[in-house]
């Protein structure tokens, strides 16, 4: 953002990075788009999990303040005419880094989470299908249930997701910051519809009363479920003006600023709006926006000034509601075979420049995206058998098969 000597500012990380202002000391307001990942100040991210893993005994090591509540803290325990929709909100475990972020049913055997519970850091290597596992119902049932997909093999070859990584400076790729993901046998007793509901409607909503937030947080009883009511949802807020807010996004449309209450492991949780059938899913809560002032003489930070909350970053259902079915329908490629196959038919096609050696990968991944993309077709960067037929069947059309 620009103040009035021209010096633009994005803080990471809690540090600056500025442009030299044309003339004398300045204040300059940063802004900070948290959207959890952990190389940016993870507000609502994912929070520890215990040592040893165990979902039925959650160990709070040290008190905790709430991440991002405005005004007064409204949380409070699911009111009885929602108590059925816990069966709908887990919790997701990840073994390997021992962190927890909050998930929920879209099907049967589909949950959707942040897409940085999953990939935190684009530094770290590709989590393995093992590393994860979900807790439906977690303050009542405790059971935990694995993800489909072969045990060690990489995760975003059987899950559906936004990105790998994101960037986390202007243009912040927050809208590609959700996740669908497989479970290995249907483990929800019911699952909330997603609605694609353009912003200015889910502002609307808001205004009448009817958006809410369902979330586990650390903070909260420790990792009971927590209802978040009233919620605003608004496009500006005192000293962030939309117009100026947009600039921060590659997709402000897919943004949604909400003041539920939020804390630690409540990424991941459902934006929810109250329709004639029930609660439906409009979005997912991802991180907190906020703002700071610093002084700079000459182009040095002199003094930085405490960061204010303005709100808190969702990820709209537009960005990912038409995904779901296409993950409902999928048949993942699994065995070593079929991606070799698939490798080949791409590095034909010019689209993959990778080893083909089975083994699905970040590249293998951009490649089908790239594909997809240059076939105008929806954007997944799933290695199906729907994607292995079309790639190989021109180019074995002689041979009157396609490699499997």
């Amino acid at each position: 953002m620009a103040d009035r000597d021209g010096a633009t500012a994005w803080s990471r990380d809690g540090e600056p990075s500025l442009r030299t202002p044309r003339r004398g000391p300045a204040v300059v307001r940063c802004t900070l788009a948290v959207v959890g990942l952990s190389s940016l100040l993870g507000l609502c991210a994912a929070a520890p999990a215990t040592a040893q893993m165990r979902p039925s005994r959650p160990a709070v090591s040290a008190p905790v303040q709430p991440a991002a509540v405005f005004g007064s803290d409204d949380r409070a325990a699911v009111p009885g005419r929602y108590r059925h929709l816990r069966e709908r909100i887990g919790l997701l475990f990840n073994a390997r880094t021992r962190s927890v972020c909050t998930a929920f049913c879209v099907a049967p055997d589909i949950i959707a989470t942040a897409g940085h519970c999953l990939y935190p850091s684009a530094a770290e290597r590709l989590p393995r299908v093992a590393d994860f596992q979900f807790a439906p119902n977690y303050e009542t049932r405790r059971g935990l249930v694995r993800l489909a997909g072969a045990g060690d093999g990489p995760l975003p070859q059987f899950a559906l997701s936004g990105g790998l990584a994101m960037s986390v400076r202007p243009p912040i790729e927050a809208a590609r910051d959700w996740a669908m993901l497989r479970l290995a046998q249907p483990a929800c007793k019911s699952a909330f519809a997603v609605r694609a509901m353009p912003a200015d409607q889910v502002i609307a909503e808001a205004a009448a009363g009817r958006v809410f937030q369902l979330a586990y947080h650390r903070d909260f009883q420790p990792y009971r479920l927590a209802y978040s009511s009233p919620c605003t949802v608004e496009r500006n807020f005192p000293d962030a003006e939309w117009a100026v807010v947009a600039k921060d996004f590659s997709e402000p449309g897919h943004i949604l600023l909400h003041t539920c209450d939020t804390g630690g492991s409540s990424s991941g949780s459902p934006i929810l709006v109250e329709t004639p059938t029930g609660p439906e899913v409009v979005g997912i809560n991802v991180g907190t926006y906020e703002q700071s002032k610093v002084e700079m003489a000459e182009g040095r930070v002199t003094r930085r000034g405490k960061s204010e909350k303005v709100a808190n970053t969702g990820v709209s259902a537009l960005a990912f509601a038409a995904k779901l079915d296409i993950l409902k329908q999928a048949v993942i490629l699994s065995s070593p075979g079929q991606i070799r196959a698939l490798q080949q038919a791409l590095k034909q096609r010019g689209s993959f420049q990778g080893a083909v050696d089975g083994r699905f990968s970040a590249d293998l991944r951009r490649a089908i995206e790239g594909y997809e993309r240059a076939q105008g077709l929806a954007v997944t960067g799933l290695a199906t058998v729907a994607l292995l037929k079309r790639v190989t069947t021109p180019l074995t059309r002689a041979a009157g098969r396609v490699p499997g």
